[in-house]
């Protein structure tokens, strides 16, 4: 018994230790940008990385830069991402858990063959939609305006599919029950199933918020004027080759942080509860 005491603690030592080089390895990058964000860019063009704390040589000078500078035009790259994300993740919960909710609960003629082409849609890249889509854009006039970066990918496969594992589980007791009551079809989704769906939507909220924020290509792609331009694309524009502006990027990049990891903090519970579950039902 005391061996197998003293190999139990052996091993629940081995992997704290795995998880927490892990955690310093996961965190350090993040740690060297908060740091060098309160240091003047040319130190870092100087020194290089390194994670020194030189409290004389530290200050918000960056900060009230990103925030006054160049108009304020940080502001307006921020602002707009807080609307396509919002825009984004709000339209994409919306219909794509409405259609895998449909896709597990209903069954209707095609059924089979929608789930294969939702499956299939998700191995595209990214790359052979953009011409189809940036053409379909400018047929709409959507070009270098928020709903030109959100409707292209408001309906996420991968989303549809998260949503249909999950509602496979919901008991269908409720759905008959709700029906014998007089509810609508609509009335029991949203009534009846979708607050037993509230892990599925806080994982996809994260998920889907972190898409919309991060996302590059495709704005950069529709979005023309300088004041519509999403954070990552504004930040990407502070580097060029006549030279590279890091007090602006690394203060830049640290507040643009903020918002992801507020979501995660709000959902990260749902966010957990949500995978597994979903993962686990077929």
């Amino acid at each position: 018994m005391a061996s197998k005491a003293l190999k139990s603690k052996i091993t629940n030592a081995a992997i704290f230790i795995t998880l927490f080089a892990i955690a310093v390895f996961c965190l350090a990058p993040f740690v060297f940008l908060f740091v060098s964000s309160f240091k003047p860019g040319a130190e870092m063009i100087r020194n290089g990385i390194t994670f020194k704390l030189d409290i004389n040589n530290m200050n918000l000078n960056n900060y009230k830069l990103l925030l006054e500078g160049r108009d304020g035009i940080y502001l307006y790259w921020y602002r707009n991402s807080l609307v396509i994300t919002f825009l984004g993740t709000v339209l994409s919960l919306f219909f794509t858990s409405l259609v895998g909710y449909g896709l597990a609960i209903y069954d209707f003629k095609g059924r089979n063959f929608l789930f294969i082409l939702i499956l299939i849609v998700m191995v595209i890249p990214i790359e052979i939609l953009i011409l189809p889509l940036y053409k379909l854009s400018i047929s709409l006039k959507l070009i270098d305006t928020y709903w030109g970066a959100v409707l292209p990918f408001a309906v996420s496969p991968f989303a549809v599919f998260f949503f249909r594992q999950y509602s496979i589980k919901l008991p269908r007791e409720l759905l008959d029950a709700g029906r014998i009551d007089g509810c609508t079809e609509i009335g029991i989704y949203f009534r009846i199933m979708a607050p037993l769906m509230l892990p599925a939507f806080g994982a996809m909220t994260i998920l889907q918020a972190m898409n919309y924020w991060n996302s590059f290509v495709w704005p950069l792609i529709v979005l023309r004027s300088n004041n519509m331009l999403t954070l990552p694309i504004g930040l990407q524009s502070l580097i060029t080759p006549y030279g590279n502006n890091y007090d602006l990027l690394l203060s830049g990049a640290v507040v643009s942080v903020f918002p992801i990891m507020i979501i995660f903090l709000l959902n990260q519970k749902a966010f957990i509860e949500g995978l597994t579950v979903g993962g686990v039902k077929g």
